[in-house]
């Protein structure tokens, strides 16, 4: 089974893709821009914003991310349009959260000030949308139009999430 799950930065993707990989013995595939960035070697905001131009990047990405899904009988795919990019996927998830829920995560896990977390997170998720509506005519604030399930995850723990997904799948097998 393809497990591919989405959401907007902060909602918990990473930690609730690892989780379930963990849980139910699959490969995890968390391609991001941030190990782009590493790999290339450049500052994660500077690469976020050099994609704004260069489409280029994040073709890229999506790109390796479904070809690492499709070398796999059981994986889960967790990224910002994995629920759009993997066709093949037979569970479709996309995670939600608050804005200032989201930038309290990022907060905790980066540091900084709350506003200046808050401040980039609307700004990410405003260059996001636009910027994967130009390149692939994709709305991303629109999931629920191709999501199998959609959770809130505000006041869930990852595991709670978890739990969910893995009760999803269950009814599928």
């Amino acid at each position: 089974m393809r497990i591919a799950i989405s959401s907007r930065s902060g909602c918990g993707n990473t930690t609730v893709t690892r989780l379930l990989a963990e849980k139910l013995g699959y490969k995890m595939i968390n391609f991001t821009f941030r190990q782009m960035a590493e790999e290339r070697g450049v500052d994660f905001w500077t690469f976020c914003r050099m994609a704004e131009d260069d489409y280029s990047i994040d073709r890229e990405l999506d790109r390796r991310q479904v070809e690492m899904a499709m070398h796999e009988e059981n994986c889960v795919l967790g990224s910002r349009l994995a629920i759009w990019m993997l066709d093949k996927a037979d569970l479709k998830v996309y995670l939600t959260a608050t804005a200032e829920t989201r930038a309290n995560r990022i907060l905790r896990r980066e540091g900084g000030t709350f506003e200046e977390r808050y401040n980039q997170t609307v700004q990410r998720d405003s260059n996001d949308t636009a910027r994967y509506m130009k390149i692939y005519g994709i709305d991303n604030t629109k999931a629920e139009e191709t999501a199998d399930i959609v959770i809130p995850t505000d006041d869930k723990t990852p595991e709670e999430i978890v739990d969910i997904i893995i009760e999803e799948v269950r009814k599928r097998a």
